[in-house]
């Protein structure tokens, strides 16, 4: 079963649209989803997640419909989106205690673990919190009422390198044992390098190709100059560069 499963997503902008996105994430999977800032990350998360309105298209999450159930699916996914952020001046003990109100399946045992796992003082206020320790907070969240998909938008931007590879193994790790899976949406696409099993590529709107890593390398082998290792980047920037 796919742990996410897009079908034929629209939303329609007077300078931009998003046409036809289609594409899946297995359970077990780390689906880096990438291209260039401005091509539709961001609008096809919001779109998914109902935070905009689609013109069109199904979004179906570990097999329910998320236009039907949208309450309880929200039970079974974690959030990290960008410009989203908490209040600066409260303490992450009273963050933790209003978040886990919304959670009939809350584990405190397992919060407890993941703040001691990522040292997170919960008598710190938020604005005492650096950049990454803001997004490992947001993960230990979500994990604490076991999400079995997390979707994150650029939640490596601003890190510095070491923080970036620390949560980029905390990624890999997570959808190890199968049972999660996590839709990666980045421009920083070394990071995906290190992490994703699974790659979509978007453009202007439009999905250019999606699937394994090992598939997406061997479509886009055309590229390749001779003796040169290609990577992601290169990808997105020669397409990019056709018209």
């Amino acid at each position: 079963m796919n742990a996410l499963a897009v079908k034929g997503l629209c939303k329609r902008y007077p300078a931009f649209s998003l046409e036809n996105v289609s594409f899946s994430v297995p359970e077990g999977a780390v689906m880096g989803f990438i291209g260039r800032n401005g091509a539709g990350k961001s609008t096809t998360l919001k779109a998914l997640l109902g935070l905009v309105h689609p013109d069109a298209g199904e979004v179906t999450v570990l097999g329910k419909s998320f236009r039907e159930e949208e309450q309880s699916i929200k039970e079974r996914i974690g959030v990290v989106l960008g410009g989203i952020d908490f209040y600066p001046k409260k303490k992450v003990r009273l963050l933790s205690d209003v978040t886990r109100r919304f959670y009939g399946n809350w584990q405190e045992e397992k919060y407890r673990h993941y703040l001691d796992l990522f040292g997170i003082d919960q008598e710190k206020r938020v604005d005492q919190l650096s950049t990454g320790m803001r997004v490992k907070y947001m993960i230990a969240l979500a994990l604490s009422h076991d999400a079995r998909l997390l979707i994150l938008d650029e939640p490596t931007s601003g890190l510095d390198p070491v923080s970036r590879d620390e949560l980029t193994e905390l990624l890999r790790r997570i959808a190890a044992d199968g049972q999660r899976s996590v839709l990666f949406s980045t421009h920083i696409t070394s990071d995906l390098e290190k992490c994703a099993s699974h790659i979509t590529f978007i453009k202007d709107g439009t999905i250019q190709h999606t699937g394994t890593l090992a598939d997406f390398r061997q479509h886009y082998d055309y590229l390749r100059q001779p003796g040169q290792e290609l990577t992601l980047e290169d990808i997105i920037v020669s397409v990019e560069r056709r018209p």
